[in-house]
């Protein structure tokens, strides 16, 4: 099955919510698609023709729906699970970035020891919309001195410029784009 093939049958599971969570917005509802096993295998196997060659020490998933792709991904690449969380959710000492949000901020967390420095990583998220969430993560990445050689997501919402806030270096990549 060639990328379009993929593209189109993972497209065909998502389903589209309108007014969701507020009037006006267009949610797009991945748990369609991961329900279905052909499809959920299409995406970590899509995921992982992407990075099996980059030597991914670390898989670093955001929560929530980013822990639904990152640890079966790291199993495949032979690579740990890391997750970053909201404040407060984390046992252990951690770091935080504080990143804003449209209306406001929000706050993201790593455990201080999760990542070795040196380490290279991607990070794993279901959806890149206006990319606050991704930036921080791998500005927490950065702070415990690993190096983020790729960013992965599902879907991505080009409308809304997310992509411009990530760093440059790493490779940005998306299944899909609405």
């Amino acid at each position: 099955m060639n990328e379009q093939q993929i593209q189109q049958k993972i497209q065909d599971k998502i389903r589209s919510i309108p007014d969701f969570p507020k009037p006006g917005i267009l949610f797009k509802d991945i748990t369609t698609a991961i329900k279905d096993p052909q499809a959920l295998a299409l995406i970590i196997d899509w995921f992982y023709d992407r990075l099996k060659d980059k030597q991914i020490d670390y898989v670093v998933g955001l929560e929530s729906r980013g822990f639904i792709f990152a640890p079966t991904l790291a199993y495949k690449l032979n690579a740990g699970f890391v997750p970053i969380r909201k404040p407060g959710k984390l046992p252990a000492q951690t770091a935080k970035v504080s990143y804003d949000l449209e209306y406001g901020s929000d706050s993201l967390e790593i455990h201080q020891d999760a990542i070795e420095k040196g380490k290279k990583v991607v990070v794993v998220d279901d959806l890149l919309a206006t990319g606050g969430t991704a930036a921080a993560a791998c500005e927490l990445v950065a702070q415990l001195g690993g190096t983020v050689e790729a960013i992965a997501f599902l879907l991505e919402l080009s409308s809304l410029g997310g992509r411009e806030k990530l760093p440059h270096k790493p490779e940005i990549f998306s299944l899909i784009s609405y």
